[in-house]
């Protein structure tokens, strides 16, 4: 499937064609999916990526950091993008209406057009109630959270990362049946810390487990860590590693630069070469090590490697 969607976008998304012709790729000569040149995630952020006509639904805008400059992901069919994100979550967590789903996502939702709010509010949809987004009220959350958790409801604090610790230092409280879900996410507002120590410290706050969700504007699909630092990918997601030194190259090691084949991104582009940095574990299965130097500080990692 992934070398049929190829050679669709080798044609079709005239971004990811011109690339392609700019390092004199032989589409004919591709016969695995190692072959296949991934496009550097920076694309988004200077030119439109779509393999259709059909005019967008949404446009998705990363959050980004002061003065820089934004990824934005045309979708054609937000339906689609919902139903995509919904089977990945009860892929890996069961049917959603058995969770109360509580986000806090203060800087994507005073952004907007982002992706992760957009997921959020879907799934609240079929989540059960109460459920809702919180800016600053951390009171309220608090509440919330010890009604839901008191009557043994299944409940999901998904949050931004800095917002997360903060709401964790002012109102520590010991809910072992609570899911922490941190997406990743300084924004400047903190200093940087390594993925296990922010684990380690939400554990403490509040005695439950601690999770985390890989996503990015530039991907239709997410991948999870359940209870550990360990992502694991749904069907449609593969991970590839890059040598950290050439792109073209794959990696001798079990690490290196991530490559993302995510079949949801028919649409635009399905080969995405990222600037995280990866151990890959398993077919199914790896780590966010860090960042490549002098690339953007994204919302889905916490460690500069």
């Amino acid at each position: 499937m992934a070398l049929q969607a190829f050679r669709y976008q080798a044609v079709h998304c005239n971004t990811y064609a011109a690339y392609l012709a700019a390092l004199k790729t032989d589409i004919d000569t591709i016969q695995t999916i190692r072959q296949i040149p991934f496009m550097p995630i920076n694309f988004f952020k200077y030119h439109r990526i779509g393999s259709t006509p059909q005019e967008a639904e949404v446009i998705f805008e990363s959050s980004g950091t002061t003065g820089s400059i934004n990824s934005r992901h045309y979708v054609a069919d937000a339906a689609f993008y919902s139903a995509n994100a919904r089977r990945i979550f009860e892929y890996f967590y069961g049917n959603l209406a058995d969770y109360h789903l509580f986000a806090l996502l203060p800087s994507y939702l005073e952004k907007g057009n982002s992706s992760l709010v957009f997921m959020a509010e879907d799934f609240m949809k079929s989540t059960a109630q109460p459920s809702g987004f919180f800016l600053h009220n951390f009171n309220e959350l608090a509440q919330r959270l010890q009604e839901t958790c008191s009557q043994g409801k299944k409940t999901i604090l998904l949050g931004v990362t800095y917002a997360l610790l903060d709401f964790a230092e002012q109102y520590p409280m010991h809910l072992p049946d609570l899911i922490v879900m941190e997406t990743g996410g300084m924004k400047g507002r903190r200093r940087e810390m390594i993925r296990q120590e922010v684990h380690e410290t939400l554990r403490r706050a509040f005695g439950c487990q601690v999770h985390s969700e890989y996503g990015m504007t530039e991907l239709l699909s997410q991948c999870y860590a359940v209870n550990s630092d360990v992502f694991q990918t749904p069907p449609q997601v593969r991970i590839l590693l890059r040598d950290l030194n050439d792109p073209f190259a794959p990696a001798e090691r079990a690490t290196g630069g991530i490559n993302i084949i995510d079949l949801a991104n028919i649409d635009s582009c399905c080969f995405i070469e990222t600037q995280d940095i990866g151990q890959q574990l398993s077919d199914t299965t790896f780590r966010v090590l860090g960042r490549y130097d002098n690339s953007d500080v994204r919302g889905c990692n916490l460690l500069l490697y």
